[in-house]
């Protein structure tokens, strides 16, 4: 037989088993491109349950950590399941309930900015303090893990462009407009709306945001507020852990209209983990069993014991829905759909939650989502993009648009 013949039906017998699997193309995407994840609440965990000190704290096993009450919790995040998980950069959040007087809460601020300098200062061989665009490049280069701070709620900064500035200037890289209520400026998507979105003061918190290179996050605020910050906004924004509410209905979530409005401001959804914000069946199930413990309240407001034994047998009789990897893959197809790909990324919310979806449970569990999307048909191209390569086009972008208006006066507001 002509070698010709036998050498092309080798090939062709070949070529099927030189096609990469779905595991495959997930890898080298997130080798190529580790994970850059929006929302990682370790701060909060390190001041509930350690109250900020730090010294025994051991961030290469959190799978015994004391949860500050006297029993023991695993955490979501130390740095085997980062590993696992192919983290390259994270933003660490530096939440402080929306609860506190807002005085208080620039206080609690600091000091959770503080002690994530601390931490990142304590592991100079596994983490780097990120400031900037490059700096996240160098870090991930050099095997690190870049650390970026964030500020979850515009209860931080008590109304103060002074102090949005002054958290600037001590790392803070992005800040959510509102957590779980309103503030004076800008509307919660938790509560009954008081300002239909962004007062004029809220558009320019926006404003200097932008000037000063801290990206707006609109993660936690009603449409309402989020449109009228598209309204305004001049450089990209970003959704630091929020999903789609095509997919779950959730107030948490984005809807399409603002998904839209995001392709053409350049920013993105960073798809978030928890469960109730991915599933609508678990979603449901939250709130069904919600009233179930509401009604067994009501007949026993003297009998906590009977309230245990009822909704323990209701939750026997009515098993917890579980979201999936696949649920999460779903919102982000969805996002790609209506937004498109360069505006999807990661935002786990980890350690700010009870457990993540089956299978993402922590920070481990990223490439088992990659691999749910490549075999969706997501490219290698594509799940890099989703990793990390679009988060960095937007941190870019907003330091672009700084640097144009370096030259630009603050803006300034009368302190009484």
């Amino acid at each position: 037989m002509n070698k010709f013949v036998i050498a092309l039906g080798l090939m062709a017998c070949a070529g099927p088993l030189a096609a990469k699997t779905p595991e495959e193309v997930a890898a080298a995407a997130l080798r190529a491109a580790p994970v850059w994840d929006g929302h990682n609440d370790v701060p909060e965990q390190l001041r509930g349950r350690r109250g900020n000190v730090i010294a025994e704290f051991d961030f290469n096993d959190t799978s015994a950590e004391p949860d500050g009450k006297g029993a023991i919790k695993p955490m979501h995040t130390d740095f085997p399941r980062l590993e696992r998980g192919r983290v390259g950069a994270q933003f660490w959040s530096v939440y402080v309930d929306a609860d506190q007087p807002e005085p208080e809460a620039v206080v609690a601020t600091l000091q959770q900015i503080d002690v994530t300098k601390r931490l990142i200062a304590r592991y100079p061989e596994r983490l780097a303090l990120a400031l900037t665009a490059n700096d996240v490049e160098r870090a991930m280069k050099a095997g690190k893990i870049a650390s970026l701070i964030g500020m979850e709620g515009g209860h931080s900064i008590d109304g103060s462009l002074g102090v949005l500035r002054q958290m600037y200037d001590l790392g803070a890289r992005y800040m959510t407009l509102t957590h779980s209520k309103n503030n004076a400026w800008a509307d919660s998507s938790s509560v009954v709306p008081e300002h239909d979105g962004l007062t004029d003061f809220g558009r320019d918190v926006v404003r200097e945001m932008q000037r000063i290179g801290m990206l707006v996050d609109l993660s936690h605020t009603s449409e309402a507020t989020q449109l009228d910050a598209l309204e305004v906004a001049r450089a990209p924004v970003i959704f630091s852990h929020s999903g789609a509410s095509a997919v779950d209905p959730h107030n948490r979530n984005v809807g399409d209209a603002v998904l839209a409005r995001l392709k053409d401001n350049g920013g993105i959804v960073m798809a978030v983990a928890l469960p109730s914000y991915v599933s609508e069946e678990r979603r449901q199930w939250g709130a069904m069993r919600e009233g179930e413990k509401k009604r067994l309240e009501t007949l026993w407001p003297a009998n906590p014991d009977e309230v245990t034994r009822g909704l323990a047998a209701w939750e026997a009789a009515n098993p917890e829905r579980k979201a999936t990897v696949s649920d999460m893959a779903d919102h982000i197809d969805h996002i790609r759909q209506v937004a498109g790909l360069d505006h999807i990324g990661l935002g786990g919310d980890y350690d700010g939650m009870d457990t993540g979806p089956v299978g993402m449970e922590d920070v481990a569990g990223y490439p088992n989502l990659f691999v749910e999307l490549a075999r969706r048909g997501y490219s290698q191209a594509d799940l890099e993009k989703i990793a990390s390569r679009n988060m960095m086009r937007v941190l870019r972008a907003a330091e672009a648009y700084a640097a144009q208006h370096r030259n630009d006066s603050p803006i300034e507001t009368r302190v009484e």
